[in-house]
């Protein structure tokens, strides 16, 4: 009895405790606007980037340019505007997914509607096409391309590879060189945008890729949705109405291993993620206990998360329920220092109601779980606002412990604001290793980033040389730094920093 009372307090301790919120960033519309992702830079600043109608484009009486655009919003450390773009054809233009590159900037893919003309500088290959655009930090365009056929292209998800090209993986209807109604196309592109290879995965029926992540060897995992059975290129059995659909490629986009996973329902993919000892699978399922699927279902439609090793075994698998129809749409694994142990689970997504919307019904959620799927604790996340229908896009956690979530928020359908909420979590911030000072890249040729691990208000990053003289001084409220060692010559230089809080720390820098 001692026991089970233990547990209950235990289990009461992590249910109350509280998230912080640093700060909510909310961005109106008049319009349906649709939030795609937020994207951490490598200097913890974020890019909200989705599909917007321009406000200037609703006041003209052209209605050829009504469509809808790229659009970007880029936030400081604090949530306060950095800059606003917007990237747009003559037609409809959806922005699905954008990544930080790691020379800086950014890379943007997206699914075209437009020939050329306004930002769009090629024409269309016919029907829908693959329209990528290579950003610096400040926004500026450095390149585009379009890809396509004259079948209809769409994007799904895009990867930088190690050898700082890109994966792009989307999907084609209906392909002269494909295998069914829908396939999955893979482009490889080097650094430039020059295509390098492109292949078409698919069975005879309907395959659409959800997802794709880089993995530690160079390659890629595609998660796909699937409701083909062998066939095509396809060469795993389908076990229900839709499964998961696991491809692993090498770094030439050749395939490794491929699995499939499902029960006898519907069985939706949605995300991916590196662990130490493989890769996580999640998505929603309305499949009971079938197929290869070995947990029941709940009620409604529950998340189902599977453990693969490297090889695609499985090494375990869960549900889990919010009621009604749960969607996953985001999930990050807490990683040790030396990257050898997966310490967490954080998953991010909202529910549907498929009836009358209960109190938190459609609200943003998260779940945190250990790194064997143990469920630690659930909360519903309303920030500094809570709207009739909100729905969570993505959910990002930074190396200090603290939560990005970013959605949409609207009291009616067609006129969704973006909300974007940053959390503080103490339970969570005690996983994350963190070091004083950490300096990346070192040696640096160029820019370096100096991450502070204490707390603080603000902080002075002071650069000597290894005379004791002093190069340059920089006050900061950011955790991240950004650091120009351009004009430095040669050799070893130290980082000091000093906080309003009395911290201090010492680094030694390498100028290549």
């Amino acid at each position: 009895m001692k026991n089970l009372y233990m547990s209950i307090f235990a289990l009461c301790t992590i249910f109350s405790h509280a998230q912080e919120v640093a700060w909510q960033k909310d961005i109106k519309s008049s319009t349906q606007d649709f939030l795609s992702q937020v994207t951490t830079t490598i200097d913890q600043q974020y890019l909200i980037s989705g599909s917007s109608i321009q406000s200037k484009k609703l006041s003209t009486e052209n209605k050829q340019n009504n469509g809808y655009d790229f659009h970007l919003v880029k936030l400081n450390q604090q949530g306060e505007e950095v800059w606003e773009k917007y990237f747009g054809g003559n037609n409809h233009d959806y922005l699905s997914s954008s990544i930080a590159t790691q020379e800086g900037g950014f890379l943007l893919a997206g699914t075209s509607y437009s020939g050329k003309g306004l930002d769009k500088k090629e024409d269309s290959k016919g029907g829908s096409d693959i329209w990528l655009i290579r950003l610096n930090e400040f926004g500026d365009e450095l390149w585009q391309k379009t890809l396509g056929s004259t079948s209809d292209e769409e994007v799904r998800s895009v990867i930088q590879s190690t050898d700082l090209g890109f994966f792009v993986s989307g999907n084609v209807q209906s392909s002269s060189k494909g295998y069914g109604s829908k396939d999955v196309i893979i482009i490889k592109l080097d650094k430039n945008g020059k295509e390098v290879s492109q292949s078409i995965l698919g069975g005879k029926g309907l395959d659409e890729v959800e997802k794709i992540i880089p993995t530690k060897d160079g390659g890629v995992l595609l998660g796909i949705y699937s409701r083909s059975n062998i066939g095509g290129s396809k060469k795993t059995e389908i076990f229900g109405e839709g499964d998961y659909w696991i491809i692993k490629l090498n770094k030439d986009g050749k395939t490794e291993w491929e699995k499939n996973f499902g029960g006898k329902g519907d069985d939706h993919l949605r995300t991916l993620a590196l662990t130490s000892s493989g890769y996580l699978i999640g998505g929603e399922s309305r499949s009971g206990r079938s197929g290869n699927k070995t947990v029941e279902i709940e009620e409604g439609t529950d998340l189902w998360l599977i453990s693969l090793n490297e090889k695609g075994e499985e090494i375990w698998q869960k549900s889990y329920n919010f009621g009604n129809r749960d969607i996953l749409m985001g999930m990050n694994v807490i990683h040790s220092a030396d990257d050898k142990t997966s310490k967490g689970i954080l998953l991010g997504g909202y529910t549907q109601a498929e009836g009358r919307i209960e109190t938190d019904d459609e609200t943003f959620w998260m779940l945190y779980l250990n790194a064997e799927g143990n469920e630690q604790w659930r909360k519903h996340v309303k920030g500094e606002s809570r709207k009739r229908e909100e729905r969570l896009s993505d959910i990002k956690m930074n190396r200090d412990g603290s939560i990005i979530l970013a959605g949409t928020s609207a009291e009616e359908l067609g006129r969704e604001n973006w909300k974007i909420v940053k959390l503080g979590d103490k339970q969570l911030d005690q996983l994350i290793e963190k070091q004083d000072i950490k300096i990346y890249p070192n040696p640096v040729s160029d820019y370096t980033y100096v991450e502070i691990g204490f707390d603080f208000k603000e902080a002075d990053i002071i650069l000597y040389d290894m005379g004791g003289r002093q190069i340059q001084r920089l006050n900061t409220r950011n955790k991240v730094t950004k650091i120009n060692t351009q004009n430095l010559v040669q050799g070893a230089y130290l980082v000091t920093i000093k906080t309003d809080t009395n911290k201090t720390g010492t680094a030694k820098i390498i100028k290549k």
